[in-house]
């Protein structure tokens, strides 16, 4: 009886350490792919905000524009 018990508690053993790696494992892919996620995520970030300035300084050109359209059809 003290055998088996003792059998039975070494393979429980077993199979939590070879969980334990497994999960190890699992911990240290899905770590490396949050760090990519974040270091995409700044880039895309960072890109959006260009983005926004290239879109802040067309709508103001084209505004400047319309402008002078306004003034030129105004003035004839």
């Amino acid at each position: 009886m003290l055998e088996t018990s003792l059998s039975q508690l070494e393979q429980l053993v077993n199979d939590l350490v070879q969980q334990n790696r497994h999960l190890t494992g699992l911990n240290e892919t899905l770590s490396a792919e949050l760090a990519k996620a974040k270091d995409e995520n700044e880039s895309l970030q960072l890109n959006l905000m260009e983005q926004e300035e290239l879109h802040g300084t067309t709508t103001a050109r084209i505004q400047a524009l319309i402008e002078r359209a306004s003034t030129a059809t105004a003035s004839a």
